[in-house]
């Protein structure tokens, strides 16, 4: 067998740490001996841990290494970190390094430098010269960027257990549909109140089921209220709004009825043409055409929001960017700065977004499908806490929590 030393340092036990390395390491046929194990004794303490790590050889051994670095792994006395010219743009030096969602350092020049604009799946960019790194997308590497390879040099640093009591804490940040809902959602109306009282910001990912279900007025309350600072969504949801404005209906459905209209399925037609006519949504404001609803509340209250296309929409608004990749782009600048994220009833967009969350952002996910936050949790946003109810009665009693909230608070 081959030998590595690796170490561990951080809330090991409290956050459950310790736990998932030393499964990890059987889980994959390893074997390992702790030589040192030093405990922390207040609650504010780091405890720290150095193992010998067992593989059948170096490339069995090096396997279990790289998934220990997602983990926190580090290596004792760690080097300055590899680092390689891409050969040309978009391409990749061999043994590239893939991050993690969350907090990452890298050693250059004997320093430690914090990895901006941190994200899942994506390569680190190092500037010696400034001393910086960046996380970069795979389009946006330019051939002469120097890429770091491996996994020396750098450090990982896992999210901790809360070292106070939080109101999210209870909810265990698990998928279920036997919670009770009244008691989360007060929860996450005191989480939000607090966090704008101290200058934090929302954002909101929303799918067209908002109108369907009758949600669209609370979310529009919420944006007028100064609750939402970013919407992510994609063609249909602004579509389906603003068809509500016109014409009263979501999909050619009467909202208040739940009955379909006759001729209500060329509403959201007729809703993209009139849009297009008046110039945009904005435009549409401006002249009047528009006087309530989501999209409306985003342009009076100066909301930032991005519309990603997809094959499937209507028209589309002249808004909706039907680039994906600068959808993608626009989508992480919009979510710089943002400290909570809530995701309404859409599959792709959450995964989307999560996809460019740093671990450090809360994040919940409301559906009634448990399957959308399995798959958002498995593709690596662990934060997520899963509500699993429609959104058309969590959202009016949410934003009806928060009024209450702050009336009390008043």
């Amino acid at each position: 067998m081959i030998a590595g030393e690796v170490e561990f340092e951080g809330h090991l036990i409290d956050s459950n740490i310790l736990p998932k390395v030393l499964d990890l390491i059987l889980d994959l046929d390893g074997e390992f001996e702790i030589t040192e194990f030093r405990i922390g004794k207040r609650k504010h303490d780091k405890s720290y841990a150095k193992m010998i790590v067992f593989g059948r050889d170096e490339n069995h051994l090096s396997e279990i290494l790289k998934e220990l670095h997602k983990l926190g792994a580090r290596i004792p006395d760690a080097e300055d970190a590899e680092i390689e010219s891409a050969p040309d743009d978009m391409v990749l030096p061999d043994g590239f390094y893939v991050t993690t969602n969350n907090p990452t350092l890298v050693r250059v020049g004997g320093e430690w430098i914090e990895v901006e604009d941190i994200s899942m799946d994506r390569v680190i960019v190092v500037d010696p010269e400034n001393k910086r790194a960046y996380c970069r997308f795979l389009n946006e590497v330019r051939k002469g960027d120097l890429i770091v390879v491996g996994e020396r040099g750098v450090k990982v640093i896992l999210p901790e257990r809360p070292r106070k009591s939080s109101t999210f804490e209870f909810m265990g940040g698990h998928v279920s549909s036997e919670r009770p809902t009244s008691n989360v959602v007060r929860a996450i109306a005191k989480e939000i109140v607090e966090l704008k009282k101290n200058g934090g910001k929302i954002a909101v990912v929303a799918g067209p089921a908002v109108n369907h279900t009758g949600a669209r007025d609370a979310l529009a309350g919420m944006i007028r209220d100064g609750y939402v600072d970013a919407l992510l969504s994609g063609n249909a949801l602004a579509v389906h709004d603003i068809e509500l404005a016109l014409f009263g209906t979501s999909l050619g459905m009467d909202v208040r009825t739940g009955r379909p209209v006759p001729g209500g399925n060329r509403h959201h037609i007729h809703t993209i043409s009139k849009v297009i006519a008046a110039g945009g949504i904005k435009k549409a404001v401006e002249s009047g055409l528009l006087s309530e609803g989501i999209m409306y509340e985003c342009i009076v209250k100066n909301v930032p929001f991005v519309l990603a296309g997809s094959i499937r929409d209507d028209g589309p608004l002249p808004e909706v960017i039907t680039d994906v990749m600068e959808a993608k782009r626009v989508m992480k600048q919009a979510l710089k700065g943002i400290n909570m994220v809530i995701m309404l009833a859409s599959m792709l967009h959450s995964i989307a977004v999560g996809n460019l969350l740093p671990s450090t952002v809360k994040t919940i996910c409301v559906d009634t499908n448990p399957a959308t936050v399995t798959k958002l949790v498995d593709r690596g946003s662990h934060q997520a806490i899963g509500i699993v109810t429609d959104v058309g009665l969590f959202l009016p009693e949410l934003y009806e929590s928060i009024k209450d909230i702050e009336s009390n608070s008043a």
